[in-house]
């Protein structure tokens, strides 16, 4: 038995497992299945879940995350045996790195950023996490995905501010929010520094999803700008975002960043889609339209 006040002001209870209503207006009805007010209904989806959203177990107790036990269980944290030490690609063997630990891109200089962390590989539980956060606008999942990025923090390291990687207004209109920029305050709590909206997204791209590396960076080429209103200049800014794939995006704002005068950037992300899977594993099948914004 729960009970609640609808948006006409009257007090309401209903049982979910009877489905009945009873309003304080004096008038009772029977729906069936269980019927709440128009006005009631998003209240109680958003505070009551019935289910796992992930793998539709009945849920016991009253949450805001909609996830079972089994389902909120922390997901297994990253750690290839080959990866370079800066960007941290994972490889299936030392051959492509170099004495220092190194990647051909960051021995070039082709990354932006200077280092790169990450809590999980973009799969399995993660993956679902995510996708419920930013495609199912759940947004309370902030909290356990923010307390990732607080894992894969590297310790003894020190910064100046957090930016997250902004979205364009029209993506941000149709979500709702920005996920980056929850789990970037999220982060920045935890580190003491201030959120500062450095960057901005000048030109709407498609999803990177399907297209090559190279396609990757021509479609987010020019696509960020600097909100000039908040400088960086000679900061170590932490870079913030859910997904990185093959680290474009966050390139892109890298190049912004260091040319408004950032003296050091480092990204961090939840998760980053291992590229050693092959198509079928790492489900060209799973990456829908969308379901990766990163490049």
């Amino acid at each position: 038995m729960y009970h609640g006040v609808c948006s006409t002001g009257n007090f309401v209870q209903w049982d979910l497992e009877r489905g009945w209503v009873f309003s304080s207006s004096r008038r009772t009805a029977n729906f069936g299945p269980l019927v709440i007010p128009a006005g009631c209904h998003a209240l109680f989806s958003l505070f009551f879940p019935s289910d796992c959203r992930i793998c539709g177990t009945p849920l016991e107790e009253l949450t805001r995350i909609p996830l079972c036990p089994e389902c909120l269980r922390s997901p297994e944290p990253f750690l290839p045996e080959f990866y370079c030490v800066s960007c941290r690609t994972p490889f299936e063997n030392a051959f492509p790195l170099d004495d220092a630990g190194r990647c051909p891109l960051c021995r070039n200089g082709l990354r932006g950023f200077d280092s790169a962390y990450c809590f999980g590989s973009y799969e399995g539980i993660l993956r679902e996490w995510i996708h419920l956060y930013k495609y199912g606008r759940v947004k309370t999942m902030v909290r356990p995905l923010g307390e990732l990025l607080a894992a894969a923090l590297p310790r003894g390291e020190q910064w100046d501010a957090v930016v997250p990687v902004p979205l364009h207004w029209r993506r941000r209109w149709h979500r709702g929010f920005n996920q980056s920029e929850l789990l970037a305050r999220a982060i920045a709590r935890r580190c003491g520094i201030p959120v500062i909206k450095a960057l901005k997204r000048v030109r709407y791209t498609p999803t990177q999803t399907g297209l090559s590396n190279t396609g990757r960076r021509q479609n987010v080429a020019a696509a960020f700008g600097s909100a000039r209103r908040r400088p960086v200049s000679g900061s170590r800014i932490l870079l913030v975002d859910d997904v990185m794939t093959t680290g474009s995006t966050a390139a892109a704002c890298a190049a912004v960043l260091r040319r408004a005068g950032a003296a050091r950037i480092t990204l961090l992300t939840v998760a980053r889609a291992d590229r050693r899977l092959n198509a079928g594993s790492l489900g060209l099948a799973e990456l829908q339209p969308g379901s990766l914004r990163d490049g």
